[in-house]
């Protein structure tokens, strides 16, 4: 049985709107959403989904002057809504860490791997020197680097994508933080040292007992490393549930079509499912109704709600809109999918 303590962010209510023109856009539109310990929670979607602002939300990286955050995001009974800089910097490495899609971008080109490691730990401890370096060579070994003596005196451009990828998950460990966000960590990788960096958090989480979101387009990666899966469509939460249920009972008409849309090895034709259209950009997204109605026209308008609410279709398995009761693909006869 789920305890308070073991719950570590609440969000609630969640807006984050952004600037186009003379007006302001929702990208994240009244999202909610709980972080536990011990718990990878897989935040997943297409590009322009709201995924990554989501994340940024979190950890308050974005510009006040063309972007509004709305909501609750609670950690420790601190809402970190609208929080002064001061008290952000604080939290920021050492509550919250993040692990960034871009390590070439994240990382400093002009300062040495060690001394950037060191960075979150001479901020957030009291550590002499001589502690932060033997820190530094520490985590180096942790993320698997093969020469932490050497890999302390280099810089970002001497290194590998998966390597740099490895010093990037290094600073968001540093302190040991409980929440860490992982956005696209595993992007622009290949598949083996996918797989290290995947094993890699999964085993800095069993040592910390920390919370991993993990941010992603790869429903592959999911299902070998979440927990809980959100599903995200246009800036809006449209299924929620353990990996387990939205793998085996998917619901939501995206949901559905998101995984059918993944290269299956037994599949009888070499043929993928593609999804009519593309996620709408904020200024031509419509505010009311199903975002997703647009993209299945052959589901009848009636079966969508006219103000989608989340539905509890099994224990803990949550579906937007009733759209999911009628939908079917179109290659299927619909009267058997209904039912």
């Amino acid at each position: 049985m789920e305890k308070p303590e073991d719950l570590l962010l609440d969000i609630q209510h969640l807006h984050t709107a952004f600037r186009v023109g003379d007006d302001f856009y929702d990208a994240v539109d009244d999202v909610n959403l709980t972080l536990r310990k011990d718990e990878i929670l897989a935040i997943v979607g297409e590009s322009g989904s709201g995924k990554s602002t989501l994340a940024t939300s979190i950890i308050g990286l974005h510009n006040p002057l063309n972007t509004k955050v709305t909501g609750d995001i609670l950690y420790n009974n601190l809402n970190l809504v609208g929080l002064n800089e001061p008290i952000y910097n604080r939290i920021r490495g050492n509550d919250i860490g993040m692990i960034f899609q871009d390590p070439l971008a994240a990382l400093n080109p002009l300062m040495r791997i060690g001394d950037q490691i060191a960075e979150t730990l001479v901020y957030h401890t009291k550590m002499t020197k001589e502690q932060r370096d033997a820190r530094v060579l520490e985590l180096l070994a942790q993320v698997g680097i093969p020469n932490p003596q050497r890999t302390f005196r280099q810089y970002p451009h001497e290194l590998s994508g998966g390597m740099r990828q490895r010093i990037v998950i290094a600073i968001a460990i540093a302190c040991k933080p409980p929440i860490i966000i992982a956005d696209e960590p595993t992007t622009a990788l290949d598949v083996t040292i996918q797989a290290q960096i995947l094993d890699l958090l999964r085993d800095i989480q069993k040592e910390t007992h920390s919370g991993i979101i993990l941010i992603t387009h790869d429903l592959g990666v999911v299902a070998e490393t979440a927990d809980r899966v959100a599903v995200m469509y246009a800036g809006q939460m449209v299924e929620l549930g353990t990996a387990q249920d939205v793998f085996a009972h998917p619901t939501h008409p995206y949901t559905r079509s998101l995984l059918r849309s993944m290269p299956q090895a037994d599949a009888d034709d070499d043929e993928l499912h593609v999804i009519q259209g593309v996620v709408p950009s904020l200024k031509n997204m419509q505010m009311t109704g199903c975002r997703f109605a647009e993209r299945i026209p052959w589901v009848p308008e009636t079966a969508h709600e006219a103000t989608p609410t989340m539905h509890e279709v099994g224990p803990d398995h949550f579906v937007q809109c009733t759209c999911y009761k009628t939908f079917h693909f179109q290659d299927e006869d619909a009267t058997q999918s209904e039912g």
